[in-house]
């Protein structure tokens, strides 16, 4: 079916019953990287409204309906694992930037309803339609010509219970301005472009850091990559991480 509205065709599962939960991976995929390392973890799940976009409706005859069915399944699933301190959760919205009048109609609810009972930070990922069909630099100038869309649901999401909002920053072309909407909330600033194989330095990292402080209050930043960690050459892929915590720290060190 056309997914991201009909932008693309794509091969997707169908909804032909009332949604129930069968099982819960979400416990054996926090135990095993838990015991690798003391430091926090993050992690991340589709949000409703970008399920709903990647499935066919054969059952409840309305989206919103199925969208809203979706975290119901998500809260019991989270009942059966009670995530620490040291854990947050991201819920990934692409699709956010694709039906942004709905975004404040009913996505925020949807997300806020999937978070429900999480005693762990909570976070929402803004991805921009992106790398699907070669269609990258397309979704950059839509997220920099819809400002005005965007500008009307940041507000509502600065509103929310969701504590976090993550941005793809480096090389995205994303107004920076509109960060100054999302008020209270800590930023998960993109850093590092996974759409690219060139290994960024330190003081790129900074730069963007430095970038987003002219909207955001510096103990609100948190430096990430793009999006996740698309697919790569492993060597790549530690380089870029590596240049991520070496350009944090620097950031720390020069803008305070």
């Amino acid at each position: 079916m056309g997914i991201r509205k009909d932008r693309y065709k794509a091969m997707v599962p169908q909804v032909v019953a009332p949604l129930t939960l069968k099982g819960a991976s979400t416990p054996t995929r926090h135990e095993s990287p838990a015991s690798h390392t003391k430091h926090k973890l993050k992690f991340t799940l589709p949000g409703p409204m970008t399920i709903i976009d990647t499935v066919a409706d054969g059952h409840y005859g309305d989206r919103v309906k199925m969208a809203f069915a979706l975290p119901n399944c998500s809260t019991r699933k989270r009942a059966r694992y009670r995530p620490t301190e040291s854990t947050s959760f991201s819920l990934t919205r692409p699709a956010f930037n694709v039906f942004m009048d709905e975004v404040p109609d009913w996505g925020i609810k949807a997300l806020e309803r999937a978070a429900q009972g999480l005693t762990c930070a909570t976070a929402v990922h803004i991805c921009l339609w992106l790398r699907h069909q070669g269609q990258q630099l397309t979704g950059r100038r839509r997220w920099a010509a819809n400002g005005g869309s965007m500008s009307r649901f940041f507000p509502a999401i600065a509103k929310s219970s969701i504590q976090q909002v993550a941005i793809e920053c480096r090389n995205s072309k994303v107004p920076l301005d509109l960060l100054a909407l999302l008020t209270g909330k800590v930023v998960q600033a993109g850093v590092i472009d996974v759409a690219s194989d060139t290994v960024e330095t330190a003081e790129d990292v900074v730069k963007v850091i430095d970038a987003v402080s002219k909207f955001v209050p510096k103990s609100n930043i948190v430096a990430t990559t793009n999006c996740g960690m698309a697919p790569m050459r492993r060597d790549i892929a530690e380089a870029k991480l590596a240049a991520l915590g070496a350009g944090a720290k620097l950031a720390r060190q020069q803008l305070g």
